[in-house]
């Protein structure tokens, strides 16, 4: 509308032409969506601001033309470009989709060569607001699975699948493991229980076995195949849990002070004894927004727990956590990773590396450097 009365004096005439101008925009943004594997909402809001700018283009100089010319070429293109086939399974491989970075690793770990899996969050992206793509949209139609985090994490999963139209059988993975912490009973976190669930190895364990259920099910021929696989990377679960514990056996109980961007390791510190002193957002989603109040309480507790080390999140901004540091002495340069993997070579590029380094920057913290955590045959 506001385009269109950049041009327009007339109400039926403006009133008409916005109309004809949204379904332009729509079409053309859904179809540049499609092209780019862009959220549809930016890709519309784009186009939109470009045709504003024309306008006002067009209105400075007085000539209408350009816009209808532009409004014309964006139409016909979003009707005669032509949106990118589908396309099968490829060797006969089973298609599952994984909603978050973590269910990726495992489902790769268990399917092997038989799952050809489609990740729909990649590393360091936060799953709190995460927006579908249109590739997330075309790989659930063409799915036999999709695994979904569960407890709110991957809220949107729903929704791709009721857009995608497709048969997949959606396994929700968080909502059968066994350790569970409680959630937010309001706000933008609002769930019964905690989402972070596989912070916890017990409840990793219980995943992997959940998802070799739903492999076996799909397709038996491979089942047992599926189960040598989770059993050896149970074996290797078990490993990580062990060396974790005893590396953390070496820092005293007093010095385990867990200061974090926000409240995502409730089931690490349960597990292994540690205690949560408070996080930048205080809240279990990254949505949530601290007050100046929340900062200068958190800021307060730190000093008087003696907090030695805040902890960055990889996913997130450390400005505020710089700052903190700053203001209390502590140190703020072991950074963890919370809500997702890190990227492929890095320190946390799958779930087992992933918390190792996480136990490694934390026994780092605790000490001021003068202990590390190193588990030999994780990778």
């Amino acid at each position: 509308a506001a385009t269109v009365r950049l041009l327009t004096d007339r109400l039926r005439a403006w009133q008409v032409a916005t109309v004809l101008l949204v379904l332009v925009e729509g079409t053309a943004g859904l179809w540049l969506s499609v092209e780019t594997n862009a959220p549809p909402g930016a890709t519309i809001a784009v186009i939109g601001g470009g045709a504003f700018a024309l306008a006002a283009v067009a209105r400075a100089l007085r000539g209408r033309r350009l816009v209808a010319l532009a409004a014309a070429a964006l139409l016909g293109g979003a009707l005669v470009a032509g949106c990118g086939s589908s396309s099968g399974s490829a060797g006969g491989k089973l298609d599952v989709v994984a909603t978050t970075t973590q269910l990726g690793d495992f489902v790769r770990a268990v399917g092997g060569d038989r799952v050809a899996v489609h990740q729909i969050l990649q590393p360091n992206t936060d799953p709190h607001d995460y927006e579908p793509r249109p590739s997330d949209v075309q790989s659930v139609a063409n799915a036999k699975l999709v695994f979904a985090s569960g407890d709110g994490l991957d809220h949107w999963i729903g929704k791709v699948i009721s857009q995608a139209g497709g048969q997949a059988k959606l396994v929700d993975v968080g909502g059968s493991v066994p350790v569970k912490v409680a959630g937010e009973t309001s706000g933008p976190a609002a769930s019964r229980y905690d989402p972070h669930w596989w912070h916890d190895p017990v409840n990793a364990k219980a995943a992997v076995a959940r998802i070799r259920g739903a492999l076996a099910k799909a397709d038996p021929s491979h089942a047992a195949q599926f189960a040598r696989n989770a059993a050896a990377y149970a074996a290797r679960l078990d490993a990580l849990d062990g060396g974790i514990r005893a590396c953390l056996a070496g820092v005293p109980p007093a010095q385990r002070k867990l200061v974090t961007n926000h409240d995502a390791f409730n089931y690490f510190a349960k597990h292994y004894g540690i205690a949560v002193i408070g996080a930048v957002i205080p809240s279990q989603t990254t949505q949530a927004q601290p007050s100046a109040g929340d900062v200068a309480q958190l800021t307060d507790q730190i000093r008087r727990e003696h907090v030695r080390a805040i902890f960055p999140e990889s996913s997130l901004s450390p400005k505020v956590v710089d700052a903190i540091a700053r203001d209390t002495g502590a140190s703020a340069n072991n950074t963890l990773y919370g809500d997702t993997l890190g990227p492929k070579g890095s320190a946390g590029a799958t779930y087992l590396r992933m918390e190792q380094a996480n136990a490694d920057a934390m026994v780092r913290g605790f000490t001021g450097g003068a202990r590390r955590c190193t588990i030999p045959g994780i990778g």
